[in-house]
């Protein structure tokens, strides 16, 4: 799979993040523990392994199911119906015990100014 590899520090984040549940299944109600990651801005940005959600299969890759907007292929129809991937992203982060500063330092700064972050304030173990 083409990308960066995820560090210690971020596989952590990553099990924060799944135990929270699928985000989506979350605004209707339900809790669904079983989710992978979806990296919302790919994988090969420096903070490509922070800017993540935990999305139920039906949520995260189109399965059929009814009612149920997956975010591939129908990210315009998600955000509509669940919230833009950065603020369900925010949501996430409030709900965690002990965020860490990489994921923090993502909802702080304003999409426009990733681009110019420093690379090795994503890439700490």
């Amino acid at each position: 799979m083409k990308g960066r590899s995820v560090t210690a520090a971020q596989k952590r984040f990553h099990c924060q993040m799944a135990s929270l549940g699928c985000v989506a299944c979350k605004k209707m109600r339900i809790f669904t523990p079983h989710v992978s990651i979806h990296h919302i801005d790919g994988r090969t940005k420096p903070w490509a392994h922070w800017l993540v959600l935990p999305l139920c299969g039906p949520h995260h890759q189109d399965m059929g199911a009814l009612g149920v907007f997956a975010v591939h292929p129908y990210k315009a129809r998600f955000e509509s119906e669940y919230g833009t991937q950065k603020e369900l992203f925010a949501e996430c982060i409030g709900q965690l015990d002990n965020p860490p500063a990489e994921a923090l330092a993502l909802i702080a700064s304003p999409a426009a100014k990733l681009a110019g972050m420093k690379k090795a304030a994503f890439e700490a173990a």
